[in-house]
């Protein structure tokens, strides 16, 4: 899977600040970029925040930064992605 540049530059500085809506007020959120350890050794990446966000809210941030988004155990991919395509990135 190719990422955009956009993708690998929030990856590259392992942070991004988005603005989210969150119970009905707009607020700059820092996402945190991490790797989460799979069973087979490799892992996988998302943006992390760890409070809770609305679902269309997450896919929203996941379709706009091109990254999965992960919220409170609650995770979102782009449209057209899984967590298998974005494994060892």
């Amino acid at each position: 899977m190719e990422l955009s540049e956009r993708s690998k530059r929030i990856i590259r500085d392992g942070s991004i600040k988005l603005r989210v809506t969150r119970s009905g007020m707009i607020q700059q959120i820092t996402f945190k970029v991490r790797r989460v350890p799979l069973g087979t050794g490799a892992t996988t990446l998302e943006l992390y925040f760890d409070r809770v966000i609305d679902a269309h809210e997450l896919q929203r941030l996941a379709d706009e930064t091109g990254l999965p988004v992960h919220a409170d155990k609650i995770a979102a991919y782009p449209a057209g992605t899984s967590a298998k395509d974005y494994i060892s990135l």
